[in-house]
Parts: structure tokens; C-alpha cells; sequence
């Protein structure tokens, strides 16, 4: 039952703007964030719903939405509800009153120790409409929840291959989880009391006049919209011995990582990571404590793709004081087997003639949409990638009801520098937001045209924090801060236009920087050489 509880607070005099956390009397380790938003100061809970970090140093714009400083989670400060992933659960908010010249705030104690509103719909009689949802990653979750929250009546069944209920897959490579109970992202009584049908299945195949899906236990599944969420299948590496030979690892699902954890054993294992992008360094610095790790890549620094050199550098450094050996600017030719166990791997082999010893390998050299239920569907075009072709909102090109998102969706991006060019963005941020953005449209029968910058992060040593896209490419960076201290920002350009900000140890620039790109508030490079500071730039 709510009740009225005193705050440790002399003045509520705060600025439009700022943000103060404080004690609540009376309840042990319990405070609420107040937030002026310009016109009356609110109360809501402290912490971000998705990993906890301490809201007082996120960004707080002129429309009311209060972003995490970590991984660009948003809110609404007046209603508490989430505005953008990765957050699921919405914040409390509390009512302020005063009283004899104290503040207090209404509210129930289990409200105020729990710090986070999970809003689970309660379905007696589902509606007519079927929602069909195919993957379940980031982008399905995305979706479903919207669709619940939105207050979507109708029935929606959820088909997905993995073998366990959707997962934290971000945590697979930064932290090696075998479990997936562990980093479920809903326990089975969720989706239960929200009228959502979990199905373990592979679909084969879409029937796009009768809309239904069909599955490889030959079941159909019936559909009035249509969700593509199967996200990517990781590559493998088509050289002598990598197909053959056991202890040579992909990391995609659970799967995969139970048996790289078993592989490695007790430890002081030689492991040859080959890729140098996220998943490989990801995964290379989460080994590196305890074994062997040598990165084998092709680039001449990690994540030079991307990131490019200077940058790639930073990082490189990094993981090298962690222990991991790299061999950049390689070509692998072959793998060997092991002479201990010849069914195994024993070695990797360079192009250059070198040899690297390897009791395990594993595989990170990217990911391709996984489409193959589509590939003989003569009703549906695959782009050369294999992906799906969309409009703004998500919709396939020229076949109505069906949407698709995540890593299998190429759409317009008109984030600064995009123009509207066509990308496909393999991150899990974009994928969920792509989700909400569809579910809230079918919802709500409108449009799913809320725009949202892309943001994503990676544990690299350090916590690396990105905003943006480089679909029409950079042409300059400007770094600030002591990258030799792993605590840097740097802002890529396109013709002076900042198209995206990467940041290590200087939170919220990265999250101040992804809201004044989607407010068109960014400041130019030059202004940036010329002094300029994302975060002292004014919202209100």
C-alpha cells in the first residue's frame, strides 16, 4: 500500500536540467533520483533497469526522455516507461509533495526497494490477430514487449531454434556465461501470464499467400503480421582442416560456449582467437587471464574496419597488458591436427609460413544473415548479403505485413552522414529498438517511424561505448582525452559532420552524443577542434 515517505532534502531548488539523488528516511539504502525537467521536479528510481547504472550521471534532454550513461537505455522522467533499449523494465515514479518545509514522496516500500516497474499484461481473452515472430534474440524481445506494453489484444508465438528462452547475448563473449537460466532475459512465467506462445522449432519455410509458417516438426503456424527476427549465422572459415578437425569453435549461442568453457578445461590452454573485430577481442580478453591467447587478424590494427588504425591501437594495447599476443596484418592458410589427439586441432598455419600452436581455436570473422527458410522462396527477394531489403519502417520491400529486423534487415539510415543510404547494423541495440519500433506500430496500428541512433558497446579491457553509423564511410577523427590511459573520446567525420563518437572511461559523453545526433544538435569536428564540449552543450 503506498504511503507517504520524508526526504533527506533541504531544497528542491534544482535547475532545469539537473539531477540529485537522495536518501528516503525511514527505508535502509533507498533513494529516488529527482530530475527537473524544465517545468517541476520529479521523482523516479535511481538506477537504470538494465545493468544498474547510477541514472544522476545520464543525460537528460528537453523532451523528458533521461538516458543511461553505460549503453543509451532511455526513459520517459514522467511516466518512467522506457523509451529506448536495451532497458526492459520500466522505472517508479513518485509523486513530491511538501509538507511543514519537508519534502516527502508517495509510495509503496516494495516500489522503492525494487527500483524497477515490470509490467507483465494479464490476457483472459486473446483478440483475432496473430502476431508470428521468427528468432529469438534482441529484436524478438524488442518486439513482443512493445507489443504487450502497447496493448496489442491479439495472440503472438514466438519460434525459435536456440533451444532455451531469449538470452543477455551480449554476455556470451564479454563473459564466457554456459548457462543460460543465468542471462535469460524473462523466466518462462512471463511470457506465460503475457499470452505469449514460446515455440523450440526450426522454420523451413514461409508461405506468403496463405500466411503461415511452416516448421521442421511440420507444424504451421498461422499469421497476421509477420516478425523477421533470425539475426546471423557466424561465419566458418573454408581452409584445410578448420571443418574437420574438433576443439574449433564458433560463439554465437549458449552451445558454443558450453563447449569453449569445456574445451579450456582447468586453464593454461594455448587458444588461437582468429578475427580481430568484437567478438574475437571480446572474447580473447575474457580468456587471456588465465591461458594463452594469441588474436590472429588481417587488418593492421584490431578493429581497423570500424574503428580504424589510431583507435584500433588503443585497444590493441590494452588487451596486450592483459595478456593477449596478436599477429595482425595475417592470412590464415590451413589448420593442423593435434599429435596428441589427431581428431583435434594442434596448430593454426599463416600464410607467412608461421605456426601457431593451438589446443582450441575459436572462429570471430563475422557473421551473414540468417535467411536460409527464405533462399528458395520465389515470392521473396534476398539482397546479395542474403538480407532482406526494408523501408524506415521495417517493413519487407513489396510484401505486405511482413517486417524484418536485427542483423537480417537492410534499411534507410538517416542518422548524421547516413542520407537514407541502405546498411545492415549487426548490433544488438539496434536490433531490439527496430523490434519496439515494429511492435508499438502493429500495436497501435500506425507507422513505426521513431528514429533512434544506433549504440552499441564491447568489453575490451575497458568498457568501449559507440553511437552512430558509417554507411557513406569517415573521412576524419579527432581524438580527445589520454588514450594511454584508456580514457579517450573520439568523434569520426564526414566532410565536418560527426557521423558517429566512440568513448572509453569518459561517461556520458557517448550517451549525450547519440541524443544531440538525434536531436541534430551535434557539433561540427571543427567546433570540436575548436574546443567544443558534447556535454556542456545546452538542451533546454
Amino acid at each position: 500500500m503506498a504511503q507517504e515517505y520524508k526526504l533527506k532534502l533541504d531544497s528542491l531548488d534544482l535547475k532545469p536540467g539537473e539531477k540529485r539523488e537522495v536518501e528516503v528516511e525511514g527505508l535502509q539504502d533507498t533513494k529516488v533520483l529527482l530530475v527537473q525537467d524544465g517545468i517541476k521536479v520529479r521523482a523516479l528510481s535511481p538506477k537504470c533497469t538494465h545493468y544498474g547504472a547510477p541514472l544522476v550521471n545520464g543525460v537528460l534532454d528537453d523532451e523528458g526522455r533521461l538516458t543511461c550513461p553505460w549503453h543509451g537505455a532511455c526513459f520517459n522522467i514522467s511516466t518512467g516507461d522506457v523509451e529506448d533499449a536495451p532497458a526492459l523494465d520500466a522505472l517508479h515514479s513518485f509523486s513530491i509533495s511538501t509538507k511543514n518545509g519537508a519534502y516527502y514522496i508517495q509510495g509503496e516500500e516494495s516500489a522503492l526497494k525494487a527500483g524497477r516497474r515490470g509490467l507483465i499484461p494479464q490476457l483472459s481473452v486473446p483478440g483475432q490477430e496473430k502476431v508470428l515472430i521468427i528468432g529469438g534474440g534482441s529484436g524478438a524481445v524488442g518486439a513482443l514487449e512493445a507489443l504487450r506494453i502497447d496493448g496489442f489484444k491479439g495472440s503472438i508465438t514466438v519460434i525459435s531454434s536456440e533451444g532455451y528462452l531469449p538470452i543477455d547475448r551480449t554476455k556470451l563473449s564479454k563473459a564466457l556465461i554456459p548457462e543460460a537460466a543465468k542471462i535469460a532475459l524473462r523466466d518462462s512465467e512471463w511470457y506465460s501470464k503475457a499470452g505469449i506462445e514460446m515455440v523450440q522449432d526450426q522454420v523451413t519455410g514461409i508461405d506468403l499467400s496463405s500466411k503461415s509458417a511452416s516448421t521442421e516438426s511440420g507444424k504451421s503456424y498461422p499469421y497476421t503480421k509477420l516478425i523477421l527476427a533470425t539475426g546471423g549465422t557466424p561465419n566458418m572459415l573454408p581452409l584445410p582442416g578448420f571443418k574437420d578437425l574438433g576443439n574449433i569453435f564458433l560463439l554465437r549461442t549458449v552451445h558454443h560456449v558450453q563447449d569453449i568453457v569445456n574445451a579450456v578445461g582447468e586453464k593454461k590452454k594455448k587458444i588461437v582467437v582468429v578475427g580481430s573485430s568484437f567478438i574475437g577481442m571480446e572474447v580473447a580478453n575474457a580468456l587471456a587471464k588465465e591461458n594463452d591467447v594469441v588474436v590472429v587478424g588481417m587488418e593492421k590494427a584490431p578493429l581497423e574496419r570500424v574503428m580504424g588504425a589510431e583507435v584500433g591501437e588503443i585497444f590493441r594495447g590494452i588487451l596486450e597488458k592483459n595478456g593477449v599476443k596478436f599477429k595482425m596484418e595475417a592470412g590464415v592458410e590451413s589448420a593442423s591436427p593435434s599429435k596428441a589427439d589427431p581428431k583435434k586441432v594442434g596448430a593454426v598455419h599463416l600464410k607467412d609460413g608461421s605456426k601457431l600452436e593451438a589446443d582450441l581455436v575459436i572462429l570471430g570473422i563475422g557473421v551473414k544473415p540468417q535467411t536460409s527458410y527464405l533462399q528458395d522462396n520465389k515470392q521473396v527477394h534476398l539482397e546479395k548479403d542474403g538480407s532482406l531489403k526494408t523501408n524506415r519502417q521495417f517493413e519487407v520491400e513489396g510484401i505486405k505485413d511482413v517486417y524484418a529486423i536485427g542483423d537480417i534487415a537492410t534499411f534507410p539510415y538517416d542518422g548524421p552522414g547516413g542520407e537514407g543510404a541502405l546498411t545492415r547494423i549487426e548490433h544488438w541495440n539496434v536490433a531490439q529498438n527496430a523490434g519496439r519500433a515494429v511492435g508499438t506500430a502493429i500495436a497501435q496500428k500506425k507507422s513505426a517511424s521513431k528514429q533512434f541512433i544506433p549504440v552499441f558497446w564491447s568489453a575490451l579491457g575497458s568498457q568501449l561505448r559507440y553511437c552512430g553509423n558509417t554507411p557513406n564511410g569517415w573521412d576524419q577523427l579527432e581524438i580527445k582525452g589520454n588514450p594511454k590511459e584508456g580514457k579517450f573520446a573520439a568523434f569520426y567525420a564526414k566532410h565536418n559532420t560527426v557521423v558517429a563518437v566512440a568513448s572509453m572511461g569518459m561517461d556520458p559523453v557517448m550517451s549525450k552524443s547519440a541524443m544531440l545526433m538525434r536531436k541534430g544538435k551535434m557539433p561540427t569536428l571543427a567546433a570540436i577542434r575548436d574546443g567544443a564540449d558534447v556535454l556542456g552543450v545546452e538542451v533546454f
